[in-house]
């Protein structure tokens, strides 16, 4: 039985500890006022996340600019004159459950709409074999591309190609494989008996890949 951990912040905790990864890795902080505040002064966009979910649930994208603030769950997008009353109201959109922060990438579009990629590798008496590479294509209106929050899903050759046409679709799937790879080894090191892995990558313009989340039960 493959071993399967739920929290995300342990799993970034774990590839932080490796610069080879880490400079994959988004800035990641605790959700509470004062670190939102922060990472938005920062970044002008983040995403806050459950710690423990997956499926895109409970994700919120939050932004600022010009002295306004807003955040967008699903389809509604809200806005804010002050940080202290869109704080509140976060509050009471945002699922019952522990949070944190992600520094927001600015994903490749196509046609304006967001597109990330998930890497799956399996272990075998062979060693790790590649499963998937494909790009996730967000539903119009979403932030999140999530399959089951109607997103859909393209050959990653086709995402990289309508996406990024200026820059090689095939180094950059030879790059997201041996980062795979990389982190595969840092994950079975710190967590004995993972058997699977999910690794899902953000692309940002210039090209340069983020490790946006780890999964230990890749749907």
């Amino acid at each position: 039985m493959s071993r399967q951990l739920a929290s995300k912040w342990r799993k970034t905790a774990a590839l932080l500890k490796y610069p080879v990864a880490a400079v994959h890795i988004p800035q990641t902080m605790a959700f509470n006022a004062r670190n939102l505040q922060l990472m938005l002064g920062r970044y002008g966009m983040v995403y806050i996340k459950p710690i423990v979910g997956g499926g895109g649930y409970g994700v919120i994208r939050v932004s600022t600019s010009g002295g306004s603030y807003r955040y967008t769950h699903m389809k509604v997008t809200r806005s804010f004159t002050n940080y202290g009353q869109m704080y509140r109201s976060l509050l009471r959109v945002k699922a019952k459950r522990r949070y944190l922060i992600q520094q927001g990438i600015h994903l490749a579009t196509i046609q304006g709409r967001p597109v990330d990629y998930r890497v799956k590798v399996v272990k075998t008496e062979r060693g790790w074999v590649f499963r998937a590479l494909v790009g996730r294509l967000a539903r119009p209106g979403l932030c999140v591309t999530n399959l089951s929050k109607g997103g859909t899903m393209l050959s990653g050759r086709k995402a990289l190609q309508l996406s990024l046409p200026h820059i090689s679709g095939r180094h950059k799937r030879h790059e997201m494989r041996a980062l795979t790879l990389t982190c595969t080894r840092i994950m079975e090191a710190q967590f004995p008996g993972v058997g699977q892995l999910g690794f899902d990558y953000g692309l940002d313009h210039s090209g340069k890949i983020w490790i946006l989340e780890v999964n230990t039960r890749p749907q």
